[in-house]
């Protein structure tokens, strides 16, 4: 199928053509449709199966089938989205697929000066992609209304509620036409989002693509089991391999983002963080140098990793288990896009083992391991420590690993997917 057949228009064809599209993904071929009907549409797609343009083709196509010609541009389209990577990533595809349509957008989002967005939202513009707390510190000022919205999208749902943005979206759902067409899309459906999808939606189409306890399969998944005093020296061990052009490297916390970082900085390989501690400008600077490679390790928490969509990236490392099953999916994700190649590697130490069994549970595969690696798992049975007020933890740290010297990590360069 080519996007020709789904009767899209010239303007965004051609746009399509310039950036290399020429076949539609299944999310798209099955969404694009259904939203050039008018109809709702309820859609379960996880990172990387093309769901931005599923829904930015269609709302550029029925804004263009009936534009408006006052002198000040109406917000005619919202897409409510968790993170300002994600909306910045959702405003670059509406430029690039609509470049030739004449319609306008701007993007809305917290941590900067608010006084380049309330400029565009004054001259006025048909699209606006926002995070809820920005659009509804805006929307209290005075400086847009919603009154005219034809189209709502709610994007990454599931992430929405994890963030505790739920308010907000219903804050929002509140000021805006209850005559509209609804776009609710959601990597995971659990019984929160279901019941929040049915508040929003009128008889919808459902369209689900790939679901979330099915990782792409082109993907080349494998562990290592490693004490977590040596997951350092690993991680720098296996970047020595000169194939990794880049990795995206995962950690649970913002200071083990950044504790990651000095460590491959300390071994001359290029590192930044992103996290929510960064200011706004860092992180669009670290994922800008990231896309060009100048930057070859980004290292990101779960949150501030939503909505990065690199080209080409072929290696993604779980530094740390993600403790919530679903969000191994949406890591691993990252690579392997559009039919292209991907490698995750995930280090699992002990205390991580309880999140793989939840993995390989919701994937249902056995994760291959890797075992030929200089910093085999020594410590299998480490002692919890109890908490203690005011003191943290405490009691006997369990037995020591055998000391490993960083430099002995730099020598060897590790060839992932070779194991048992």
């Amino acid at each position: 199928m080519q996007f020709q057949s789904l009767d899209i228009i010239d303007p965004i064809l051609k746009a399509l053509q310039e950036e290399g599209y020429t076949t539609p993904t299944p999310i798209q071929a099955e969404a694009i449709p259904i939203i050039l009907q008018g109809t709702d549409l309820l859609g379960c797609a996880q990172t990387g199966t093309g769901k931005t343009a599923a829904f930015a083709i269609p709302i550029l196509q029925l804004l263009s089938a009936n534009k408006v010609y006052d002198k000040k541009r109406k917000i005619r389209s919202l897409i409510v989205t968790p993170t300002r990577e994600l909306a910045i990533q959702i405003g670059e595809s509406f430029n690039a697929y609509g470049r030739h349509t004449g319609l306008t957008n701007t993007v809305i989002f917290g941590g900067v000066n608010q006084n380049p967005q309330t400029a565009a939202l004054i001259r006025g513009v048909d699209i606006v992609i926002a995070t809820p707390g920005r659009l509804l510190d805006l929307l209290n000022q005075g400086f847009l209304h919603l009154r005219d919205v034809e189209i709502l999208v709610l994007d990454e749902a599931d992430r929405m509620l994890d963030m505790g943005f739920i308010h907000d979206v219903k804050k929002i759902l509140s000021v805006i036409p209850k005559k509209r067409q609804s776009l609710f899309f959601s990597a995971t459906m659990p019984p929160e989002i279901v019941t929040l999808a049915a508040s929003i939606l009128h008889h919808p189409a459902k369209v689900s693509v790939t679901p979330v306890s099915s990782t792409v399969e082109i993907i080349n998944q494998s562990i290592y089991f490693v004490d977590k005093g040596n997951k350092n020296a690993l991680l720098v061990g296996i970047l020595n391999d000169a194939q990794i052009k880049t990795a995206l490297v995962f950690t649970r916390t913002k200071h083990g983002a950044d504790k990651v970082v000095k460590i491959l900085l300390k071994h001359n390989i290029t590192a930044e963080a992103i996290h929510g501690n960064k200011a706004q400008n860092a992180r669009q600077r670290a994922l800008k140098n990231f896309k060009a490679q100048t930057t070859r390790v980004l290292v990101a928490t779960d949150i501030a990793a939503r909505g990065i969509d690199v080209d080409d990236l072929e290696y993604v490392i779980n530094f740390e288990m993600p403790n919530i099953a679903e969000t191994y999916v949406h890591r691993i994700g990252r690579t392997g896009r559009a039919g292209a190649k991907g490698t995750a590697l995930s280090f699992c130490d002990a205390e991580e083992k309880e999140y793989l069994r939840d993995i390989e549970k919701l994937i249902a595969k056995k994760i291959p391991v890797i075992d030929n690696h200089p910093f085999p798992l020594i410590d299998h049975n480490p002692v919890k420590a109890p908490k203690q007020q005011g003191r943290g933890n405490s009691g006997h740290p369990g037995p020591k690993p055998p000391a490993r010297s960083t430099a002995s990590a730099t020598r060897w360069s590790a060839r992932p997917g070779k194991g048992r």
